[in-house]
């Protein structure tokens, strides 16, 4: 018995052990935003994953990296009141090739962070990271991840946690997450208004994924769910955050290879931002609160949206089944339109809403289905004139909630869809609107 007990306790302590430190300054690094630390951290990184594993601990002070690249079992800790701030010369950045095809986002990348076929990685801490992206001029349309770094990249990672920490200023998109398993992203703050293509979240491509407790400020869209593959975004949980954005705070598209399966998001509070000393993309108070979108041949089914409190946004819910058909890799044809089914938005509650409308559209043979909204409170500004159906179906178009201009229904505009259901559902204008609450075309 004594023996047992024994045993029992090694292995415990194996389990529950501290594993080891690997503090940045041990290896050289300063407290000095006038000289890079990126060869210290990087082989305290190194050290670290090839010891199996530990905490690379940034203290705290103020230091300058270029690009870092993150190794299975490493713990990257920022300490309270520890800044890494990015390099705001490119030559300090690494291009990093991956072998994952996918449209938009490239093979070959700059970020601050990057981490490609990883397990097991955490970012933890109370420090911030800060990209310094106001640095990095946009020169092309397409030039995220190219010439403006993004902060924090992983892609084809499994069990990867992000928690608690601060992440301001990328150069584009905030934080991307492309075809990664087992991603949970906890109570950490965003503040991304300094670029353009300043996204506060990407998750493309992921599986098995929960969000909780998120503070996001950002010029370009809030939570957003991308699949620039043929790889679904599915079974991913969202909940308990609070999204200020320019341009749409809950977003499943553009890109939409894939598309997205088994998707819950509640509990999200939409509010404008405070700061609004500079806008690069959408509108002042925000695009919409909820867009559910496929245009590239993908799946949209089994989508859940429930509890949200919104402040704002031009126009509050946009459902769209469209056919950019565009592909994933160059010279690709995509020859299938996609599908909407099986999505109910319930309680929800939208005030100071613009006076654009909401609307559920597909195409003429290719109708959004089975969509049910419960107990949803629309108040908008109203003042709206009479407006007739569009006769511009916008196939190909990209897809936006103001993309007809005013929409011929001050609360939903339906068109190419069929078994919409409207339960409890109330719509108030500030001023009068001369437009009918509802329009239906090729509807029921």
């Amino acid at each position: 018995m004594k023996q047992i007990l024994l045993t029992f306790l090694f292995v415990s302590n194996i389990f529950t052990g501290h594993a080891a430190d690997y503090l940045i300054t041990t290896y050289g690094a300063k407290s000095d935003t006038t000289q890079l630390a990126t060869t210290a951290i990087q082989q305290a990184i190194d050290d670290c994953s090839r010891d199996g594993g530990g905490r690379v601990v940034i203290p705290t002070g103020n230091y300058k990296t270029g690009s870092l690249v993150l190794r299975s079992n490493v713990n990257l800790h920022l300490e309270q009141g520890a800044t890494l701030y990015g390099s705001t010369d490119l030559k300090d950045y690494l291009p990093m090739k991956s072998d994952y095809v996918s449209l938009r986002t490239q093979t070959t990348t700059i970020q601050l962070i990057y981490a490609d076929k990883v397990q097991h990685v955490t970012i933890t801490g109370t420090g911030t990271i800060d990209g310094r992206g106001s640095a990095f001029e946009k020169l092309s349309w397409n030039d995220e991840g190219i010439t403006r770094p993004h902060l924090l990249r992983f892609i084809q990672s499994e069990d990867i946690t992000v928690k608690d920490i601060t992440l301001k200023n990328s150069g584009c998109w905030m934080q991307h997450y492309l075809a990664c398993d087992r991603v949970k992203i906890d109570g950490i703050k965003v503040f991304n208004r300094n670029n353009y293509n300043n996204d506060a979240l990407d998750l493309d491509g992921c599986h098995d994924v929960i969000v909780t407790g998120m503070l996001a400020d950002s010029d370009d869209d809030g939570i957003t769910l991308k699949s620039t593959s043929p790889r679904l975004c599915e079974n991913v949980r969202i909940s308990n955050c609070i999204v200020s954005s320019h341009c749409n705070a809950i977003k499943l598209g553009t890109e939409s290879n894939g598309g997205y399966r088994n998707i819950s998001i509640s509990g999200i509070v939409v509010k404008p931002s405070e700061d609004q000393s500079s806008k690069f993309f959408g509108n002042d108070r925000g695009t919409s609160v909820i867009s559910l979108e496929v245009v590239d041949g993908g799946v949209l089914e089994n989508v859940q949206v429930s509890n949200i409190v919104a402040e704002g946004t031009e126009s509050p819910i946009f459902i769209r089944l469209g056919n950019r058909a565009r592909g994933y890799h160059e010279g690709q044809q995509i020859n299938q339109v996609g599908t909407v089914r099986n999505v109910t938005l319930s309680d929800i509650i939208v005030s100071d809403a613009g006076s654009v409308g909401s609307s559920i559209t597909g195409l003429p043979g290719h109708c959004v289905e089975n969509v049910t909204l419960r107990n949803i409170r629309i108040s908008h500004r109203g003042g709206g004139k009479k407006a007739a159906i569009p006769t511009d179906e916008k196939e190909k178009e990209y897809p936006e909630a103001t993309m007809w201009g005013q929409l011929p229904a001050h609360g939903f505009f339906v068109r190419h869809a069929r078994n919409i259901r409207f339960q409890d559902v109330q719509i108030s204008a500030n001023e009068y609107d001369e437009r009918p609450e509802y329009v239906y075309e090729d509807a029921e």
